[in-house]
């Protein structure tokens, strides 16, 4: 199979900046160290000199969506030396409710919030020991949030492929990465590569996770709310 085109031009407004720091987080089983990584690798090809810090769940196969099981990839990429994978960060992607709590803390005021709002339902919420739905609290009004339907998206990517509901929501991380390439005018080939070797053997996920990649990038493209990216050069 051929790799996806080339990032077509970017018609909004983009902002140039020396450095940033992006947090993936999300349940155990949500994909998000090779979403990090992915991220990472994809940043070291463009010259971006890097620090990042994998954070695994406190227990093992702690229950879904609950704070034990919370996973989180952090990198720090910049355009001149970096030595650490930053503290207060600049993007933080919340794949459920216990994601959110425990990392929001360290987001940056005005900084970008994407959350997946498919997973912020009343059973989500209590699992993450959460009261009320901050998504409707105004407790995140400080923040420049973007909540995403990242399951029926995804889904809605992947319909015609004959999949399972299961194996769709597994390929969301990778519609979240698309989401973060397009926010920082990162290419996706790098990803598409690997994803054709990873699954060589299983021609159906490799056309999944690249058609998930691909609609997050087309969905900030073509969404009017996602009016700014960033450009961070090497």
């Amino acid at each position: 199979m051929s790799t996806l085109a080339e990032v077509p031009p970017v018609k909004n407004k983009r902002e140039v900046l020396d450095q940033a720091v992006i947090r993936f987080a999300g349940d155990s089983g949500d994909g998000m160290q090779i979403t990090g990584s992915q991220f990472t690798n994809t940043a070291a090809l463009y010259g971006n000199d890097i620090a990042t810090f994998p954070d695994y769940p406190a227990e093992i196969r702690a229950p879904a969506g609950t704070i034990p099981g919370v996973s989180g990839f952090q990198l720090h990429f910049s355009s001149n030396e970096v030595y650490t994978p930053g503290d207060a960060i600049d993007v933080l992607i919340a794949m459920n409710p216990a994601a959110l709590k425990v990392n929001v803390a360290d987001l940056k005021a005005n900084g970008i919030l994407i959350v997946n709002s498919d997973s912020f339902k009343e059973g989500d919420l209590r699992k993450a020991q959460m009261t009320s739905n901050p998504l409707e609290d105004h407790s995140l009004d400080k923040f420049r949030l973007f909540s995403v339907e990242l399951e029926r998206l995804t889904r809605r990517s992947l319909e015609h492929l004959g999949l399972d509901a299961k194996s769709m929501d597994r390929c969301k991380n990778f519609f979240a990465l698309g989401m973060c390439y397009w926010l920082y005018n990162r290419s996706m080939d790098p990803t598409v590569r690997w994803i054709e070797d990873k699954f060589k053997n299983k021609p159906l996920l490799v056309e999944a996770n690249k058609l998930a990649l691909k609609g997050g990038y087309s969905y900030c493209e073509a969404t009017e709310a996602f009016q700014i990216s960033y450009e961070i050069r090497f």
